[in-house]
């Protein structure tokens, strides 16, 4: 695949060994041409590295085994997952789903990659309904404009918002890029 289709959760090869994707921007500035930065955590020794990425470059996805999990709950060090298909329980660490922890509500479906047998990442669904808990008041009879507000949702990331979102209103994000797409 292109190196511009990599998506945080994304697992590759690149010099031989397995990475996990962390962080994905596409930049293209001004006259020059466009790439793709990236940060990455090396699977086998947990390092974590950046690296440019042509836009043209080719990269290799690596194949593994995918399961659907629901995720369950989180006691502070640990985040646990069922497989939905023989109930199976699995716990995973921070280190492992990175900013996948923003995204993170009880009952919402993710799908795990194995390789081996061992979880090496979590991929999130395109979108996820969160709910804000905490947000400037809202504006009566404001619309859609370029103007924005932070809101805090209830797994502690903050996006920005509308004007016209209030504390309570459940919205639909964008996990890929963190960003708010609509109401719920």
């Amino acid at each position: 695949m292109q190196a511009t289709q990599i998506r945080p959760g994304m697992v590759i090869k690149f010099n031989n060994d397995l990475y996990s994707i962390f962080k994905m921007e596409h930049r293209t500035p001004g006259n020059l041409r466009a790439f793709v930065q990236v940060k990455m955590r090396n699977l086998r020794t947990g390092a974590m590295s950046e690296h440019r990425f042509s836009s043209t470059e080719s990269v290799e996805r690596a194949h593994l085994e995918e399961h659907e999990f629901s995720y369950l709950y989180e006691d502070g060090s640990f985040y646990y997952f069922m497989n939905t298909e023989n109930y199976d329980q699995i716990h995973l660490g921070r280190d492992l789903l990175g900013e996948a922890v923003d995204y993170l509500i009880p009952e919402l479906k993710v799908k795990v990659e194995f390789h081996e047998g061992k979880p090496m990442s979590v991929e999130l669904p395109p979108t996820v309904d969160l709910k804000v808990i905490e947000t400037e008041p809202g504006l009566r009879g404001a619309t859609v404009s370029n103007v924005t507000k932070p809101a805090k949702l209830e797994t502690g990331l903050v996006v920005q918002v509308p004007p016209f979102i209030s504390e309570g209103e459940k919205i639909r994000v964008n996990t890929s890029e963190g960003t708010y797409q609509e109401r719920a």
